[in-house]
């Protein structure tokens, strides 16, 4: 009931949706037809040039990866190093920011809106309490994250098929970064940005302090792009493994924290 009440009220916050819908609009549209459309139309020098700049990853690749690069034209070696592998940690982003956006609202936004006095004081105990705050987030955040990562595909296959003539995409690093990684990163947003929520006093506050969450997914960016990172199927699974055990000692700490009776003082 605590869920549902949620996610009836978040979709009247114009400062949650919004973005949840421009971000995903932009990573699953606009991003991959630029990536597939600028070889098509970059000289075939410029090209080789980037192509260059990639010796250092390309180098680095597991076998089983590099054979997915082999027997490719300069063109469809662009396409799949800045698709399938350099914007791929980005996706990571969404889950973390779905998650947040709507835990932001949790508590704070009961505050904001007159409404938390007669939550604190309904039948419901502390766990149950923050465990319905937690599942209103954390189940929109997976699905929002999956149906973006579903339509990139898509977007990726329809608009590389003048390269490929063929269905190439998701690279087999994708399947475990969506049902593995994603999950876990939702939970990770989640269960900080509850507990944030119930100490600040302002959506805007609780969700500019959530968001410093997204460091972790811009170092997996930044170890992809420099050669020290690449995310292939065993990395994720071992990255995902990580999260979640922070996942569950995070769900820990904020469940013995949680405590309605601070809240009570606040108001």
């Amino acid at each position: 009931a605590i869920a549902r009440k949620d996610l009836l009220e978040v979709r009247q916050n114009k400062a949650a949706w919004g973005p949840a819908i421009a971000l995903p609009l932009i990573f699953a549209l606009v991003m991959p037809v630029l990536f597939i459309v600028l070889p098509q139309v970059m000289p075939a020098e410029d090209i080789a040039r980037e192509m260059g700049d990639m010796d250092t990853l390309l180098n680095n690749l597991p076998p089983a990866m590099k054979m997915i690069f082999d027997g490719k034209s300069l063109e469809q070696m662009f396409v799949i190093y800045m698709a399938g592998f350099m914007f791929a940690p980005m996706l990571l982003i969404l889950p973390l920011m779905f998650s947040s956006v709507v835990g932001s609202d949790s508590f704070v936004g009961e505050r904001e809106r007159k409404t938390l006095e007669a939550l604190l004081y309904s039948p419901a105990n502390d766990l149950e309490l923050f465990l319905g705050k937690v599942l209103a987030a954390v189940l929109p955040a997976i699905a929002l994250s999956w149906l973006t990562h579903a339509l990139y595909i898509v977007v990726v296959n329809a608009a590389s098929w003048p390269l490929f003539g063929r269905i190439w995409f998701p690279l087999p690093a994708w399947w475990p970064m969506m049902f593995w990684l994603t999950p876990a990163l939702a939970v990770l947003g989640i269960s900080a940005t509850v507990l944030i929520s119930s100490r600040v006093r302002t959506f805007m506050e609780a969700y500019q302090m959530s968001g410093s969450l997204v460091i972790f997914v811009l170092a997996l960016v930044l170890g992809q792009v420099s050669g020290l990172l690449v995310l292939g199927v065993g990395t994720v699974l071992l990255v995902g493994l990580l999260v979640w055990g922070v996942d569950a000692a995070l769900i820990y700490v904020a469940v013995s924290n949680f405590k309605r009776s601070s809240l009570v003082a606040k108001l």
